[in-house]
């Protein structure tokens, strides 16, 4: 069995990178059940009493008898339902924009408000976060939209998307005011990192539907978006894509340059119909958690609902909260960054539409993208 996890993940792992992204112990009765028994017990040492009694202190003492076994049942009913309420959703996300809208969650959870109760684990990179979700050491997970599709054709279908949280985050920026389509971007050069990732294909599929081919632009590739935001500080009619916050961060550095085209209202100008939009951030489930626990994930999705709509609503408590759990350093940055980062939850039907558009867009670009195949229905949550 942990060969074939090990042979899943790896799989998973290298899709990604080309997408983008002893002795048991004895068991011991529950503490229900030895009540019960001693309530057992009880009944037949009351029982026995009574043959020597009169009839009235046998009726007596096996209605107490049946007061003690009724107690013992109710005792048992709450113990399962105490064991309910103790068990903890495990939350995990990558450090960025996806995190963002968890962050008023992350509060609830820690002040004890929340419904449901939470652990939380952030790491940098989803090559943490995916050996997490297999060995199933985490239930739910924030992932970019592709390595979902990803992981569950490598694992066979065993987990679900169950909201978007995340849109577009892309955007082109530049100092130049006179880019003000994708068409204005014949003949210039575009600095970008990600070859053969998800923000390249996406960026490569909306030059074409504008009518622009390879031959029409040069597309010069970096390893880190610093360098980008290097090359923008430094050339003055340069051009770069760049993901939040580091596009945030440029422009700060920078009071010439500016965003000049969002790629998400450049998707929706081309994918007018079906519903499809650009998606950046999906949360995950294991399928054996949703079995076990459909109440719990409900809570979550409502929960996280409330969370998101609260970081676009009361910014400067969201960039306190953000700089606070680390995601980005400074708050003033934060909140310059918050309302480009398309925080959003949306779940059902209106998640699968846009979804699964954005995926069909991204396999036909490159199938590696989203696995070798585009997700069946069941990978979509919809009650």
């Amino acid at each position: 069995m942990k060969k074939s996890i090990s042979c899943i993940l790896a799989g998973a792992l290298a899709a990604m990178m080309l997408a983008g992204c002893g002795s048991a112990a004895p068991e011991t009765a529950p503490a229900s059940e030895t009540t019960a028994e001693a309530a057992t017990s009880e009944t037949t040492a009351a029982e026995s009493a009574a043959e020597t009694t009169t009839a009235e202190e046998t009726t007596a003492a096996k209605e107490s008898s049946a007061k003690e076994t009724e107690a013992a049942d109710n005792a048992d009913k709450e113990s399962a339902a105490d064991d309910t309420d103790e068990a903890k959703v495990r939350v995990g996300s990558l450090k960025g924009p996806t995190s963002m809208g968890l962050v008023f969650l992350m509060q609830m959870a820690e002040e004890g408000t929340a419904a449901n109760s939470y652990d939380f684990t952030m790491v940098t990179a989803a090559d943490e976060l995916l050996p997490k979700v297999v060995s199933g050491d985490v239930d739910i997970a924030l992932v970019p939209a592709n390595v979902a599709s990803v992981l569950y054709n490598k694992t066979q279908g065993q987990i679900s998307v169950i909201d978007i949280n995340t849109l577009g985050v892309v955007y082109v920026a530049a100092s130049d005011d006179s880019i003000k389509t994708m068409a204005d971007l014949k003949g210039r050069t575009i600095y970008m990192t990600g070859k053969g990732t998800t923000p390249d294909y996406v960026f490569r599929y909306l030059l074409d539907a504008n009518g622009l081919t390879d031959a029409d632009v040069t597309l010069e590739y970096k390893s880190e978006p610093t360098e980008v935001a290097a090359l923008l500080k430094e050339q003055p009619d340069a051009i770069g894509v760049l993901p939040q916050p580091f596009v945030t961060a440029a422009c700060a550095q920078n009071e010439n340059l500016k965003i000049v085209l969002d790629l998400t209202k450049e998707w929706e100008n081309v994918q007018t119909e079906g519903g499809s939009q650009m998606v950046t951030g999906v949360t995950v489930v294991r399928n054996a958690f949703l079995e076990e626990n459909p109440d719990a994930v409900d809570t979550f999705l409502e929960e996280h609902a409330k969370s998101a709509a609260l970081v676009n609503e009361q910014l400067d408590e969201a960039a306190e909260l953000v700089a606070k759990t680390g995601i980005i350093e400074k708050a003033p940055i934060a909140k310059k960054a918050l309302p480009y980062c398309n925080i959003t939850c949306i779940t059902g039907s209106e998640m699968k539409d846009a979804l699964s558009g954005y995926l069909q867009v991204l396999f036909e670009q490159d199938p590696k993208a989203v696995g070798g195949k585009l997700p069946a229905d069941e990978f979509y949550y919809v009650k």
